[in-house]
């Protein structure tokens, strides 16, 4: 503590050694906008994992991975994702990650302490590792849950890069990613230097999602690293708490080389809903649509006159762009912005396109 009790500024971009539940203690309350956590999952391992030729699965047996019981388990849970809550600002999230040995039962102490789930996510593998036993499934999946501090947080979600990541679709829960393998498997000579490492693809999409650049994201089992790696590359702040000094050692030199993206390279899609709000009567005072002109529905089955007061008329009735779109399809409410087309050439594009033009006219544009 400073002057007059006072806190002294959070130490960002580096890897804290030992406990999290401790660490976290020491961080100041509400001082970070991200958590991502991949804690022990907590496998109940009983032997050891063979393949058909009898060679040796290099699994999960540290010692980090062992709970004497489910109540053990629950209360290490409780514990460490309090801590994370006190440190977590007012409309930050976490993203915790597990398979079926945890995952259900994560999701209820969440719940319980006052988090607001947002989604859950399955992580579909591309290349899963085999149920060699052939008595179950093969475990191809692993699950997120998404939560908000709580039920009234204004988190940040950016749902237009998702859609652009997403080829113009908006993005699903069920994402299919490949396990970390290849060059970017760290090893200790012929071994995996950590049994869990997660993909960098993955923290990608998870970052872009729920950040912003300059944004402190905490990861509180850091593990080799990746969370920082990939927070680097995207010009975020990161944070990590992890107990083994030699997971610690390799992040660090794992995440020293990653090089920060241009800053120009980082900026989001902008959110519609951020957009100055333009009224369908400014286009018409703009001259981008003219009284007297024609909008159609999605099909071209109907078509609407466009008045000078910004109302149109259609099938006998007249209102607004919503009322009347709603109307014609027997609802109680539509978006008249995406339901109402004008017509170029043989094209029909939607009215929602002509906004932007309004706003560039208006000066309300970035930059």
């Amino acid at each position: 503590m400073g002057k007059c009790g006072t806190r002294e500024p959070l130490a960002l971009d580096r890897v804290i050694i030992g406990d999290c539940v401790e660490a976290l203690t020491n961080l100041p309350e509400a001082s970070v906008d991200v958590v991502f956590a991949d804690p022990p999952y907590n496998l109940q391992l009983e032997g050891e994992l063979r393949r058909p030729n009898d060679s040796r699965v290099d699994g999960v047996d540290q010692e980090w991975d062992k709970f004497s019981s489910f109540a053990a388990y629950d209360e290490f849970t409780r514990s460490w994702l309090s801590a994370c809550r006190r440190v977590l600002k007012p409309h930050g999230t976490l993203w915790v990650i597990g398979s079926y040995h945890n995952i259900f039962r994560v999701g209820g102490t969440l719940q319980d302490l006052g988090y607001w789930i947002l989604n859950d996510v399955i992580w579909r593998k591309t290349n899963p590792m085999p149920n060699f036993l052939g008595r179950r499934f093969t475990n191809a999946h692993e699950t997120l849950i998404w939560a908000a501090h709580g039920s009234r947080s204004r988190y940040t979600f950016h749902y237009e890069s998702m859609k652009a990541l997403n080829d113009d679709l908006q993005m699903r829960s069920d994402w299919l990613l490949p396990i970390c393998c290849g060059a970017e498997r760290l090893k200790r000579g012929e071994k995996k230097a950590h049994p869990t490492q997660k993909p960098e693809s993955l923290l990608h999409r998870v970052l872009l999602a729920s950040t912003s650049p300059g944004d402190v994201v905490l990861d509180p089992f850091f593990g080799t690293g990746t969370t920082g790696a990939v927070a680097k590359r995207l010009g975020r702040r990161w944070l990590g708490v992890e107990r083994d000094r030699a997971y610690a050692a390799l992040a660090r030199a794992r995440i020293e080389e990653v090089v920060p993206l241009a800053e120009a390279s980082l900026a989001a899609a902008p959110s519609k809903r951020s957009a100055p709000r333009i009224p369908f009567g400014t286009l018409i005072e703009l001259g981008i649509i003219k009284p007297g002109a024609r909008i159609y529905d999605p099909k071209a089955e109907h078509s609407a006159l466009v008045r000078a007061d910004g109302t149109i008329a259609c099938a006998g009735a007249e209102g607004s762009i919503h009322k009347i779109g709603a109307r014609l399809q027997g609802r109680e409410a539509c978006n008249g912005w995406t339901f109402w087309h004008t017509k170029q050439g043989r094209e029909l594009k939607p009215i929602d396109t002509l906004r932007d033009e309004a706003r560039e006219r208006l000066g309300l544009t970035a930059g």
